[in-house]
């Protein structure tokens, strides 16, 4: 396995199970594209051990050895890790990140309940936020505090985690988790159920009310991230925009019409996809 051939079976991974996030990456150059790719075919790697179908605890001892690869990544042949090794050679990739997403998918392995939106927040800062620090790594910026826009690129990551929550609040129930922080339903008068034909039950709206409000707390984090673009170079901002833009036209379709989560997971067309890649790329400075 040559480094070339572990970046190209993580860009196959990329392009095949990340249709939004293969939108963005295609806009970077070929070495920064590679790197991405690599970050993200871990990423994806820890990700499917949460949702997979290992017991649960083949799917403990899958995340451990993730945590122990991390340390060695130098002695693997696994064309994801030599990847990852090379990006980290090239670029100030923050392994630590991959850390706090593998506590993130531990979560997940439970009936997940979330008290508050603190615990929310906390939530999403490991499974996207550190995603968003991983990105930040490989795009680069111009001279400026990189923990403030390490912050700014955390912010984006819960942004886009929040965004993926509303989307998919009805097979996430399904899964035995519920995102939606308990005090806040309690206060909208909002519960979770499905129906017997699997659809989101709502007689009085209080569900949509619910997601309306949190879809607007949502606009604000992405208001939050969307600072880190003008410190980005062109190229990297236009990636960074585009893979948060297709999330952001979701999260505007969410909250103008709550329904249409309820019996179907939402996603852009192609077409939408393609528009808003070509948008960011010849509008990120604007």
């Amino acid at each position: 396995m040559t480094v070339t051939e572990a970046y190209e079976a993580c860009l196959d991974i990329t392009k095949a199970e990340a249709r939004n996030f293969y939108y963005g990456i295609r806009l970077l150059p070929p070495p920064k594209r590679n790197a991405l790719s690599a970050l993200y075919a871990l990423a994806r790697r820890i990700d499917d051990i949460g949702d997979g179908d290992l017991p649960l605890a083949d799917k403990r001892t899958a995340l451990a050895g993730v945590r122990k690869d991390l340390g060695r990544l130098d002695d693997l042949t696994d064309p994801v890790y030599v990847a990852v090794a090379d990006a980290a050679r090239r670029y100030p990739v923050p392994l630590g990140a991959f850390e706090e997403l593998v506590a993130g998918v531990e979560t997940d392995l439970g009936d997940v309940r979330i008290g508050d939106f603190d615990e929310l927040v906390v939530y999403c800062r490991r499974v996207a936020g550190s995603v968003g620090r991983l990105c930040l790594s490989i795009f680069g910026t111009a001279d400026a505090d990189f923990d403030t826009l390490s912050q700014y690129a955390d912010q984006l990551g819960i942004a886009l985690q929040q965004t993926n929550i509303l989307r998919d609040i009805r097979e996430d129930f399904g899964n035995g988790r519920i995102y939606l922080p308990a005090d806040e339903l309690e206060r909208f008068g909002a519960r979770i159920a499905l129906d017997e034909h699997g659809v989101l039950e709502d007689p009085q709206g209080r569900l949509a009310g619910y997601i309306r409000y949190a879809a607007g707390r949502a606009q604000d984090w992405y208001s939050l991230g969307w600072r880190l673009l003008p410190y980005l170079d062109r190229r990297s901002g236009a990636s960074c925009r585009a893979m948060s833009g297709i999330y952001h036209h979701l999260l505007c379709r969410i909250g103008a019409n709550p329904v249409l989560v309820y019996d179907r997971r939402l996603s852009l067309s192609t077409a939408e996809k393609a528009q808003v890649a070509l948008t960011s790329l010849a509008g990120v400075r604007s």
